[in-house]
């Protein structure tokens, strides 16, 4: 990655931002050790974005790449952690604060993966038109917010009615009969309702799970 940026003043870290296991150390050491500068190189750690999970929670994306230490920009802040040199973002500091590189938990998953105890603000995604009706906004939900998420699993949620401050919901595609798919309403969809639709108080699941052709979990 190349920055042309004019370095400034780089921040130097007093604690630890992103903790490293040593076996996520041994695996940067090891990509270090394989380019030409890697002496003058750091990991650059960076939050790229947000994205909804299958498990209906907002995550980070993340961006990781091998950087020059000496062309940095202004805002960047880096520190020494296992024998590495770490650089992260100015914005990124405060939601990388008690993070970990690690590897997957799974050996055949390669590559590393960052354990992070902080979550986007779904506030921040979720932006619903107040002039329409509960049931409107209730669907305007599962399609642009819930429903792109769950097709990862080959799912979907449609709405069968609105009564009494419930939404009555249908779960269809891989989630009908998935064993996975109680969790996923009730502590996923339900979640982003209630927050979201705040006329909503219960969401009920009228999903006939014993008729699932093709669930995601069985």
């Amino acid at each position: 990655m190349t920055n042309d940026s004019n370095p400034g003043t780089i921040a130097t870290a007093t604690a630890v931002i992103l903790q490293l296991t040593d076996e996520a150390a041994e695996v940067v050491l090891g990509a270090l050790a394989e380019e030409d500068g890697g002496p003058s190189l750091g990991l650059r750690v960076a939050i790229a974005g947000t994205e909804m999970s299958p498990s209906m929670t907002f995550e980070f994306g993340y961006d990781l790449s091998l950087h020059e230490i000496d062309n940095l920009d202004g805002d960047d802040v880096m520190y020494e952690v296992a024998g590495l040199t770490i650089i992260i973002p100015g914005d990124s500091v405060e939601n990388l604060t008690g993070a970990t590189l690690d590897v997957p938990s799974n050996p055949l998953q390669g590559g590393l993966v960052i354990r992070n105890p902080n979550r986007p603000d779904m506030a921040d995604r979720i932006d619903l038109s107040e002039s329409d009706s509960v049931a409107e906004r209730l669907q305007e939900l599962l399609n642009n917010h819930v429903n792109p998420s769950l097709a990862a699993h080959g799912g979907y949620v449609e709405l069968v009615k609105v009564e009494d401050s419930k939404a009555y919901m249908l779960m269809g595609g891989g989630c009908q009969g998935c064993t996975m798919s109680a969790a996923t309403l009730h502590q996923g969809v339900a979640t982003i309702i209630t927050q979201h639709v705040p006329e909503i108080l219960d969401v009920i699941d009228v999903t006939d799970h014993a008729a699932g052709e093709n669930p995601f979990y069985q």
